[in-house]
């Protein structure tokens, strides 16, 4: 009998392993690879037996890597990113010309997209591809070269260069503003609140803002939307007051379709970072990008700061 050659897990057991630890959940794994859960459930059970180490802990929720399981998830996911990549490339037949960038639907939307003309006016040869989801474990990281992600930093497996930090307040329309012109914090309860439904574990609720207003736990009437986009639309057409986040929302500001209400504003705990998976290196596209992306942030953060524009549009 002949030995493989490499000394490593097959194929199908490394592929059932890393989708399973990206979605931290048997079940989203059988979804994807479409196969029973008992399949998925052995595969694990016979990589453990091969590695002598336990990779998963069951939780109520799914399952949580071991630190063995970080280890070999972060070798896993590198070596099926290069894979994906160079596939990718050999298809397309131009391997220094393509780039994949992840963000949240609402960063590509509200931030992204709008400056692009800029980038393919100076690089028109470049061709992007876009992964855009509010939740994170929706990117396959295989496909990845370049992310725009939110949060506290400390992902262990990336290189990440900060853009910008962000400040979040009340909006809602001119005619909105104009109604309820005496309209306080302790007034927010009682009006109708425009919320976005969870989408990531540090995004910011109505009821993590009035806690922040220093209001506690209250009752309000709240209504929701599943993006934060359709959710600003709603606030410009008349529907409420909706929590906004500064950087994302300034063009609508600056056209008057929204103005802030009340002087509540306070900042987003965490901050915005440009990040890639340290194992791998940019291409050339990749590293256009990445500076553009930069200059875009550099131009971002010499706007002036929200606590120093007026904090009420004129309802003259």
């Amino acid at each position: 009998m002949i030995r493989r050659f490499h000394d490593l897990p097959s194929l199908t057991t490394l592929s059932v392993f890393e989708a399973t630890a990206r979605h931290s959940s048997l079940k989203l794994a059988t979804q994807e690879l479409n196969v029973t859960s008992g399949a998925i459930s052995r595969q694990i059970r016979s990589l453990e037996a091969e590695l002598g180490v336990p990779l998963f802990i069951r939780t109520g929720r799914g399952v949580k890597l071991t630190s063995a399981g970080e280890e070999f998830y972060a070798a896993v996911a590198a070596g099926f990113s290069r894979m994906a990549d160079v596939a990718r490339d050999i298809k397309r037949g131009d391997r220094s010309r393509n780039v994949t960038i992840a963000s949240t639907d609402t960063t590509a939307t509200m931030w992204l997209v709008p400056r692009m003309s800029d980038f393919w006016q100076r690089h028109p040869d470049i061709m992007i591809d876009y992964q855009f989801a509010e939740n994170s474990k929706s990117f396959p990281p295989e496909e990845m070269k370049l992310r725009i992600r939110y949060g506290l930093g400390g992902w262990i497996n990336d290189v990440m260069e900060p853009l910008f930090d962000d400040w979040l307040y009340p909006v809602c329309s001119p005619a909105f503003a104009a109604r309820h012109s005496g309209a306080a914090i302790a007034s927010l309860p009682e009006l109708p609140l425009l919320d976005v439904d969870w989408v990531a574990p540090d995004w910011i609720t109505w009821e993590d803002a009035l806690i922040h207003g220093g209001l506690g736990a209250r009752a309000f009437h709240v209504r929701r939307f599943g993006k934060f986009s359709l959710a600003m639309q709603a606030a410009a057409a008349d529907q409420g007051v909706a929590l906004a986040w500064h950087r994302m929302i300034t063009p609508m500001l600056a056209r008057g379709e929204l103005v802030r209400i009340t002087d509540m504003i306070f900042p987003a705990p965490g901050s915005y970072y440009l990040t890639w998976n340290r194992n791998r290196k940019l291409s050339p596209a990749a590293s256009l990008l990445r500076d553009w992306i930069h200059d875009q942030a550099a131009t971002e953060r010499a706007q002036p700061s929200p606590q120093l524009q007026p904090r009420r549009a004129s309802t003259g």
